[in-house]
């Protein structure tokens, strides 16, 4: 069953492959589909394609880093320009504790707190969004979304990397079930940590949204 689930992720290769992982990646913190897929789970099977001959390891690699860096500047773009219309967004009211407490991070430490939510599922969705909300500059922005992007593409693309490599090495070959099944349960992990973000950064969803003031 799992076989028959994985297989055409698996079996991906060359600008098909590419492409699928970049648009995922550069997609989490621009149109917010973090908030459903985590961008771990598109880096790691960026890795894992890579393991298996069917992209270069290098070019995946950048694509990961480049589709990171220019998705969370959209996402910039689009609270700087949006902001209101984006914090009264459904997912955003049902966490209004998370939203100021993470606004707070972003007025009080800058640039620090845009590399460390690179590696926080929740905030890596929403805090490109907020950096423009707020009265930080892009110029600041950029050169901390530029260093976490590429500390975690990296991190994430040859985890999958080294995973698919790991899995060659113990069958012989490169066995699709077995590396499904590691795969799964990494991004069983990562789904698990993402919740516990979730729940961390749960707010009542009657609270009232900021206003303008927030923006700067």
């Amino acid at each position: 069953m799992i076989d028959h689930l994985l297989q055409p992720l698996l079996s991906l290769h060359g600008w098909q492959a590419y492409t699928l992982v970049g648009l995922l990646v550069f997609a989490e913190a621009a149109v917010m589909l973090g908030f459903v897929f985590p961008g771990e789970t598109a880096a790691i099977l960026g890795g894992v394609l890579a393991s298996k001959g069917g992209v270069d390891l290098t070019a995946m690699v950048a694509i990961v880093v480049v589709c990171a860096i220019v998705g969370d500047s959209v996402g910039y773009a689009v609270g700087e320009n949006w902001g209101p219309q984006l914090l009264r967004l459904g997912p955003l009211r049902k966490r209004q504790k998370g939203i100021n407490a993470a606004l707070d991070q972003l007025n009080r430490r800058g640039p620090v707190a845009v590399f460390v939510a690179r590696f926080s599922a929740f905030l890596r969705a929403v805090v490109p969004g907020l950096a423009g909300v707020s009265s930080m500059h892009y110029r600041t922005f950029l050169v901390a979304n530029a260093a976490g992007g590429l500390c975690w593409g990296v991190l994430y693309t040859l985890l999958g990397y080294f995973v698919g490599q790991r899995v060659e090495k113990a069958t012989g070959i490169a066995s699709d079930v077995v590396l499904g099944l590691l795969v799964v349960v990494i991004v069983v992990l990562i789904v698990r940590h993402r919740r516990r973000d979730k729940e961390e950064f749960q707010g009542p969803s009657e609270s009232a949204v900021p206003g303008n003031d927030a923006s700067g």
